[in-house]
């Protein structure tokens, strides 16, 4: 068991019961529950439960992103209330990261407050969502821009649950671990060019570096007022692209359109819905374009990251026509000033200069580079 202090809270990185187990123990809840999703229900409960020795109640939501918004926070306050959850009860986020998002803040407002613990089943949600108290929910598609900062009772990152997860979600994760390489850590990324294969990937050793990394810069700026805002490279155009996915796919869905993701295959469809990390990697072949037009960074580089991310990702068809939809979701981003479009940058690898206003002719020519580049 591998512990990693936070302020106000430990990150665990082993088998969970123990330490779930010890702090349920200390405090000493009226009542505990368990927030899913119709695939950790199936995948990841069962272990869970059989490593307690203390009663819970279930809360299930429908799974992925499309679902992170207030209806389905009404839902769980609901079950809450239901269930005769009060100040003194537990919710534990056993999930990804759009359950740990939700859960934590659902259990924020909740009666003013109640304890959560985040059980992060994702490579997204272990290296990434389970740092920084940051929780929050998605309002008319744009990402996270309803929420609080509140930080959990603990985290329990057991690296049992990555065997259950499927290749996309593996590369979704893998984009959080390389950014942190990134923006903080050369040698950590010279260290990951020696991977070929995430399937064979000891991924125990490179959760601690990786939390690591969040960690010293999250706890430097926990309310993201300055350093802290290195960790959105890739994130603003990442974002904007994932939102703008995610409303395809809520039109397809309402539309009766069936999904159309090929499960026997790791390229996309056109229009089909990104994951983050596929989304993150997308803006990060862009941002670092703009790094290199704009923040000094070597040629050389630029071609390095982008030959890393063709090793990994498929390529998104993002199209001519989608550029509007994206940019009037950039716009709406949170880190934006004055109407100006905010990035982090990279000087070099393994550095990061926040608070960069880029014009949109740049914005628009990074996209038309990715477009170019064929990813997968």
């Amino acid at each position: 068991m591998f512990k990693l202090p936070l302020n106000g809270y430990d990150i665990f990185i082993g088998e969970m019961g123990a330490p779930l187990r010890e702090l349920v123990q200390q405090g000493r809840y009226s009542k505990i529950a368990v927030l899913t999703d119709a695939n950790t229900r199936r995948h990841c409960l069962p272990y869970f439960l059989q490593r307690i020795d203390f009663e819970v109640v279930e809360i299930e939501i429908p799974a992925g992103e499309l679902h992170k918004n207030i209806d389905t926070c009404r839902h769980i306050w609901a079950e809450m209330m239901r269930l005769g959850l009060d100040r003194r009860s537990l919710l534990l986020n056993l999930g990804g990261g759009v359950i740990g998002d939700m859960g934590g803040f659902c259990a924020a407002t909740y009666q003013r407050g109640i304890d959560f613990i985040q059980i992060p089943t994702t490579l997204l949600a272990q290296v990434d969502a389970s740092v920084g108290g940051k929780l929050a929910i998605d309002f008319n598609f744009v990402k996270n821009s309803i929420g609080v900062f509140q930080n959990p009772k603990a985290v329990l990152a057991d690296p049992v649950f990555l065997k259950t997860l499927p290749e996309d979600e593996l590369r979704s994760g893998f984009a959080e671990v390389f950014k942190h390489a990134l923006i903080a850590d050369a040698p950590q990324w010279r260290e990951l060019q020696k991977i070929t294969s995430l399937r064979e990937v000891g991924w125990p050793s490179l959760l601690a570096p990786s939390l690591s990394i969040k960690k010293r810069i999250v706890e430097a700026d926990p309310t993201e007022q300055g350093i802290r805002k290195a960790l959105n490279f890739g994130h603003t155009i990442g974002h904007a692209v994932e939102s703008h996915s995610i409303a395809d796919c809520g039109l397809r869905i309402a539309a009766g359109v069936p999904e159309i993701r090929n499960p026997n295959s790791q390229f996309l469809i056109p229009n089909s819905q990104l994951t983050h990390g596929e989304a993150v990697a997308l803006g990060i072949v862009c941002e670092s374009w703009l790094s290199w037009k704009v923040a000094g960074l070597p040629e050389v580089d630029l071609q390095e990251i982008v030959a890393f991310v063709r090793r990994f990702y498929p390529h998104y068809p993002l199209r001519v026509n989608d550029l509007s939809a994206v940019f009037d979701l950039m716009k709406k981003d949170k880190k934006n000033v004055g109407g100006r479009i905010n990035f982090t940058l990279l000087p070099v690898i393994g550095q990061a200069v926040i608070d960069q206003f880029v014009e949109v002719g740049l914005i628009e020519e990074s996209l038309r580079f990715y477009m170019e580049q064929r990813l997968g």
